[in-house]
């Protein structure tokens, strides 16, 4: 059950859950349903918005009073690259003007078991720069799924904190993800609070919902397990939700972010992941499947009858031609 903390322009702001350790929000803005319903926002078009709807989140979070940091305590820590999406250092300093505030960077980059598919670890983890202020009010932005890069990268800030005998004073953490974010930040605060007496509390911003994660168990023909990000099993913001009517492509996407590394750095690897899944789902129009069928099997809540009409090869063939487009841009 959502409650309403805020629901006027430019930010809709929903209360999940709140405990000793951590109060969980869902955050929609025009900037976010932009991003996680067309894949064709890309580069840096797409780290811009998303950094925007960090700074009006931000905003809007400290005028109800959902967050009490200050800019001498602030540090923005970088789980690289993915972390990098959300623009938080630039973000700060559009909210509040903030100019001083620290940045820390950790490499992790995660990569599936070879003996067991569905379990994954850290492979790049070489390069880390961590500098916290004596009393740290921490902020810093990932994509979930499951969590594995999100877990090393708050490891080693307790690891730092234990080493320096310092203090985390507050936790902030935005992110298009599911709900595994909220169990691994609970964790990470119970070591936070155990280490730093004047620790307040960590606070997690879903963007647009808390979304499904696929798994072998998950009812799709069509899925990455432990990567894509679902409009179904999923917690989302009213506004996201009456969005999906925008676009009948929009339910249908296979992961509400694809790659976001990719989708902000290297576009032809992002774009190929977008390209076979149009095709898988074109191949599944010429094998008979309709709008409507694809549609409730991917966001069962929607009426794919609000539509109308929808032609599933011709809307196939149409996302198909805006990666041929941004791929031609690209190889000029």
């Amino acid at each position: 059950m959502l409650e309403a903390i805020e629901r006027t322009a430019p930010v809709a702001l929903y209360r999940l859950r709140e405990s000793e350790n951590v109060c969980a929000v869902i955050a929609s803005t025009p900037e976010t349903r932009r991003i996680t319903n067309d894949p064709f926002v890309v580069g840096v078009d797409y780290t811009n918005a998303l950094r925007d709807a960090c700074a009006v989140t931000l905003k809007v979070l400290r005028q109800n009073n959902v967050l009490d940091v200050a800019e001498q305590r602030a540090c923005v820590f970088n789980i690289l690259r993915g972390g990098l999406n959300f623009g938080l250092r630039e973000a700060l300093h559009q909210a509040f003007g903030w100019n001083t505030h620290a940045s820390a960077f950790v490499s992790a980059q995660r990569a599936r078991q070879s003996d067991s598919p569905e379990d994954w670890y850290i492979t790049e983890h070489d390069y880390k720069k961590i500098y916290l202020p004596p009393q740290t009010d921490l902020f810093f932005g990932d994509v979930v799924a499951t969590g594995t890069s999100l877990h090393y990268g708050l490891s080693q800030i307790v690891e730092q904190v234990r080493n320096a005998r310092g203090s985390i004073r507050s936790i902030t953490f935005f992110t298009i993800g599911g709900a595994c974010s909220e169990a691994i930040v609970a964790d990470i605060a119970e070591q936070c609070r155990s280490l730093s007496p004047d620790f307040r509390g960590a606070l997690v911003v879903y963007f647009e919902g808390r979304f499904g994660v696929a798994t072998p168990e998950t009812n799709l023909r069509i899925k990455l397990t432990g990567t894509d990000l679902l409009r179904r099993e999923c917690l989302l913001a009213p506004e996201f939700f009456d969005s999906q009517y925008q676009d009948p492509a929009y339910p249908l996407e296979r992961c509400t972010i694809y790659d976001a590394g990719s989708r902000a750095f290297w576009l032809p690897e992002y774009l190929e992941d977008v390209r076979e899944y149009w095709a898988a789902c074109a191949e599944l129009a010429e094998q008979g499947t309709i709008f409507e069928d694809l549609c409730r099997e991917r966001m069962p809540d929607l009426d794919p009858e609000r539509f109308g009409r929808v032609d599933l090869r011709e809307l196939c063939e149409r996302q198909l031609r805006k990666v041929e487009a941004i791929l031609s841009d690209t190889s000029r």
